[in-house]
């Protein structure tokens, strides 16, 4: 093994043949990729139990001698049955194995050991099927009760296996790498062990893998989700110790200038929570460095007008604004609202300008000579703004909006078209619980808006239990008429366009709400799933819906298309619009107050809380029907239940936390996949969590090169590697 014994690869320990098998079912490489594929259980042999009182169905453990050993050939099949007759001295038992005569070598007559297996009725006689078992050593076996309990009680660790590598080959490769392991350097510096009583690194790892009693493991773990919790961070605190070492150009209003005419051409009063992170963000931009901040906020509580603002800021100071949109759609409707919002006047000192990745030649042409010579002072666009023919005359701002459609790599290609790093402001409509914040967010400042305008008129939410009462989706539709009748908008929202294109494009596969695990294939999901085609269709037919205005809106119509039937809608020549989640965020008509989710539990709770923000904008109560055939008690209906519960997107976002998967929080896959968390959980660890980040900054502030913490600074070149280190930098 070499210097860096975690470092090394599995091979040469385990041999090259067990290590691809290894790879390729688990994806570990090297020896610390192995010892962090931790048991995900522990099992138990069973107590020890008289031969005399076996309880049939039960895992049991005995202490007995090898009376009889016989091997003969299966009548039905090709292949041996080996059996085994034991005693303890008061009853007899059969053992069965099957087509392993080797082992007749071994359980001879007069060999005694320890027994364990789950005991099995067969024709009348009790047997263990291929039980394991231990012998003892003729020259110095100890076979006092006290130690057959102590065998009898030692945990057995169960690892995550696969139909290709079991549970007892990763517990035999684990032996192999820990007796070969040298003394482990340990991250967590010496006073912080002391004073949060852990384990060292090579101590909490040999007591997770062969643990003695259900005491070492657990302290193991504590120590090890601590570490965990440590290193990530320290390499968030790190990451943002680098970005403070980064100059821009300060981006401040000036008196009299463009953010102070806005303001006063302002209708309304700011909230305090827009005021109060207005200030936030003007303070950030007034600094030499890189804004790099997080605003979060509820559905509707004016994030984009806080942006705004700050867009303002820059363009005071001469600079552009670039505001990144995940859909056309929602581009569309960002560059809109922004015009009314300024005005005739401002917007033409502004020239906000659109740009898309369906737009015609000759309209992208203009838009990208506005760009680069500096006249279009706010540009909106989707990920056509990454394109390597766009360019910047100076880029001062970047809006993100709903980070969470966003990878890191696409945030930093726009990023790196300022000629200065520009200042970064990222917008989500997803409250974020506080541990996610500080795991996935640590290096942003986050800023929170949670009081929304006065004048709203509030959202009631049902659910509509098709399975309990298959009728009710009629008065589903009755609704919307009446709705409609007192001159009023509606959205149906469908998860496919239809049933041989089941996916929207914007419907963003990456997102962990998409990807919900407890759907199954088509096949098994009993209804089939309603589809912007099909429904499209059945309203146009329907007696309550037949005579309104439908139309559809999807992903996968041409932009002009898509523009049109949303100008349409805000213009009220639509009364319902069928669509995907297209729909899904950033859309504002203040007119439509009825929301309708078809199939609610293929969605996530997130999910469900943005389509809700699309209704109640405006001076009319909102009304959201979550329609669903998910039965009572799953999981999919407790996600639509819990939405129907309550208006309060930070407890709901506590709640979706607890009900799946945190992501990848150290790398690029920041929303979904497999999590690079291996025992800490954002969602029940965040005491641990806030302890371990105030530790972290202690040392850091004490020691900003780590040049004292050696064995630290090594562990987070390892854990962070370069691209997730990039990844880091790019949030």
């Amino acid at each position: 093994m070499n210097a860096q014994p975690l470092a090394a690869k599995l091979d040469s320990v385990i041999g090259g043949r067990t290590a691809s098998a290894f790879k390729r079912a688990f994806g570990v490489v090297t020896v610390g990729d192995l010892l962090e594929h931790y048991p995900r259980r522990y099992a138990r042999r069973g107590e020890l139990t008289a031969l005399s009182e076996l309880p049939v169905g039960e895992p049991v453990t005995i202490v007995a001698e090898v009376i009889e050993v016989r091997e003969r050939t299966m009548k039905a099949r090709r292949g041996s049955i080996l059996e085994v007759r034991i005693t303890d001295g008061k009853g007899i038992l059969s053992l069965t194995f099957f087509n392993q005569a080797w082992r007749t070598r071994e359980l001879r007559p007069g060999a005694r050991g320890i027994f364990a297996g789950k005991v099995g009725d067969y024709k009348g006689a009790l047997q263990l099927a291929h039980p394991d078992y231990e012998l003892f050593e003729s020259s110095d076996a100890d076979t006092s009760p006290d130690a057959a309990r102590k065998w009898a009680e030692t945990p057995i660790p169960i690892y995550p296996a696969t139909s290709t590598v079991a549970s007892w080959q990763v517990h035999k490769a684990m032996a192999l790498v820990l007796d070969s392991l040298p003394e482990l350097p340990d991250p967590v510096p010496a006073d912080v062990r002391a004073r949060e009583n852990l384990l060292t690194y090579g101590q909490a790892i040999e007591k997770i893998h062969r643990p003695t009693s259900d005491a070492d493991w657990h302290v193991a773990q504590d120590t090890l989700r601590y570490r965990e919790a440590f290193l990530l961070q320290a390499a968030l605190l790190q990451q943002r110790q680098i970005a403070r070492l980064e100059e821009t150009t300060p981006r401040v209003a000036v008196p009299g200038g463009l953010l102070e005419q806005f303001d006063k051409q302002l209708s309304f009063t700011l909230t305090g929570d827009q005021t109060r992170v207005g200030a936030e963000i003007a303070r950030d931009m007034a600094e030499p460095v890189p804004m790099n901040r997080l605003v979060q906020g509820e559905v509707g509580s004016g994030k984009t007008l806080v942006a705004l603002r700050a867009m303002l800021a820059a363009a005071d100071s001469g600079g552009q604004s670039a505001l990144l949109a995940p859909t056309e759609v929602l581009a569309g409707q960002h560059l809109r609202s922004l015009v009314k919002s300024l005005g005739p006047d401002l917007s033409a000192q502004l020239f906000p300008t659109l740009l898309t990745g369906t737009m015609p030649t000759a309209q992208r042409r203009k838009a990208l000579l506005r760009i680069v010579s500096g006249q279009a002072r706010i540009v909106v666009g989707t990920h056509a703004l990454l394109g390597e023919s766009v360019t910047f005359y100076d880029l001062g701002l970047v809006v993100v909006d709903e980070q969470h459609r966003f990878g890191v790599e696409q945030r930093e290609a726009l990023r790196q078209k300022g000629h200065q790093p520009p200042h970064v402001l990222v917008l989500t409509a997803t409250p974020i619980p506080r541990t996610v914040a500080m795991t996935v967010f640590g290096d942003l400042e986050v800023s929170t808006i949670r009081e929304l305008p006065a004048g709203r008129a509030g959202i009631e939410s049902f659910v509509a239990g098709l399975a309990e009462h298959p009728g009710w989706i009629h008065r589903v539709w009755e609704r919307v008429s009446e709705e409609v009748a007192a001159g009023r908008q509606a959205f149906v929202v469908c998860s496919a366009i239809d049933v041989n294109e089941p996916d929207d494009v914007d419907f963003d596969p990456t997102d962990p709400d998409a990807q919900l695990p407890d759907l199954k294939d088509e096949k098994d999901q009993g209804p089939p799933r309603s589809t912007v085609v099909g429904t499209l269709a059945e309203l146009r037919q329907l007696p309550a819906t037949k005579n309104l205005r439908i139309e559809a809106l999807h992903g996968r119509m041409p932009g002009d298309e898509k523009d049109r039937i949303m100008r349409a809608f805000a213009a009220h020549e639509i009364d319902v619009l069928v669509a995907t989640t297209v729909i899904e965020v950033g859309v504002d008509v203040p007119n439509a107050s009825t929301m309708v989710v078809l199939d609610a539990d293929r969605f996530g709770v997130s999910q469900l809380h943005q389509l809700r923000g699309r209704v109640g904008r405006g001076e009319w109560a909102g009304l959201c029907l979550l329609v669903t055939n998910a039965a009572p008690g799953t999981l999919a209906r407790t996600r639509v239940d819990a939405v129907a519960g309550t208006l309060d997107g930070f407890e709901l976002a506590q709640a979706d936390l607890e009900l799946r998967q945190e992501g990848d929080v150290l790398g690029s896959a920041q929303s979904g996949g497999r999590s690079s968390l291996k025992l800490l959980r954002v969602a029940s660890d965040g005491d641990l969590i806030a302890m371990a980040r105030e530790d972290a900054q202690h040392v850091l502030e004490l020691d900003p090169g780590l040049d004292e913490h050696v064995e630290l600074r090594h562990a987070l070149e390892q854990r962070v590697d370069a691209s997730a280190r990039a990844a880091l930098s790019k949030n």
